[in-house]
């Protein structure tokens, strides 16, 4: 194909001939193929790049079943044009790197063998991999390794409502978030859906403390102060009320509770299952090889 200077573009010509060349795919690939003859004689070259040539049975396969006639020549047209440019790129690299360079083999082999042995494993833990971890597994597990379960961060333990400032029964609101009686869990739960915009009630959960300063205008120069000296607190802004008890917290750098590391836990001793899983399979494998006389070692 050739290019107008400057590189911007196929000429009109070359565009041309482009259009001509997708229409006649088109015709060709919806066709019932050649009759009789030698096949290799018979392709139709679509486009060449020196000494190389797209031919249209290539094309076959990359329009959609039901791709409408305009998209499709979009397409063909799009895959040869892209088709050229990278051909005359890999051309140049040709003529332009050094042979060591261009000399991908061992990469090719080792990225080959990576992928065989990444399928198998893969395949291997879908079909083997025991994903169940009971709570008594998680938790031996936390016992034996609580060093490693360091918080990074302040958590709490905490009910939060935020209600707008022309909601009503204020009042009753500010006691039924103070308060830890069932009845009075239940107005408040009750009271929640009713009126408030943005509530949590689930006071076993552990939560990051700042993610309940990004819902809550609280100011604090010392997060871990403010969590000593505070268990009630209400703050305001120009249209809403914030009412906050928190029922218990954890101050960063020290040891994480159990339930907020259950999931992180979990997913530890399953990988911890994977790598013996593989394990396993290596050693079994190499056994086997080495009872069947398939291993051998040779002195130098």
């Amino acid at each position: 194909m050739k290019y107008e200077k400057g590189n911007r573009g196929l000429n009109f010509h070359t565009s041309c001939l482009l259009c001509f060349a997708v229409l006649a795919s088109l015709a060709g690939l919806t066709g019932c193929g050649s009759k009789g003859g030698n096949a290799a004689a018979n392709r139709v070259a679509m486009a060449r790049v020196y000494d190389q040539y797209l031919y249209r049975d290539q094309l076959s396969g990359i329009v959609a079943e039901g791709t409408s006639s305009a998209d499709s020549v979009k397409i063909i047209r799009n895959y040869i044009i892209n088709w050229t440019k990278e051909t005359l790129i890999l051309q140049k690299a040709e003529s332009n790197l050094a042979e060591e360079q261009k000399n991908v083999e061992k990469q090719l082999q080792a990225y080959r063998k990576s992928l065989l042995l990444y399928a198998y494993e893969k395949e291997l833990i879908r079909q083997k991999l025991d994903t169940v971890v009971s709570a008594p597994e998680i938790e031996e597990y936390y016992q034996k390794n609580q060093k490693d379960f360091q918080l990074k961060d302040n958590i709490i333990k905490v009910l939060y409502v935020k209600v707008n400032k022309k909601a009503p029964q204020l009042a009753k609101l500010k006691t039924l978030y103070r308060s830890d009686l069932p009845r009075d869990r239940e107005a408040l739960k009750g009271y929640c859906h009713e009126f408030a915009e943005n509530f949590f009630l689930d006071d076993d959960a552990w939560l990051l403390f700042d993610d309940l300063l990004k819902e809550i205008p609280i100011e604090t120069y010392n997060k871990e102060l403010f969590l000593k000296n505070n268990r009630f607190v209400e703050v305001t802004d120009s249209l809403h009320y914030y009412f906050v008890n928190i029922k218990g917290f954890k101050i960063k750098n020290s040891i994480s509770p159990l339930a907020f590391e259950k999931d992180n836990i979990r997913n530890i001793i399953i990988n911890k299952r994977k790598l013996q899983l593989i394990n396993s399979m290596k050693e079994d494998v190499y056994k086997s090889a080495e009872d069947k006389k398939d291993v051998e070692y040779f002195n130098e």
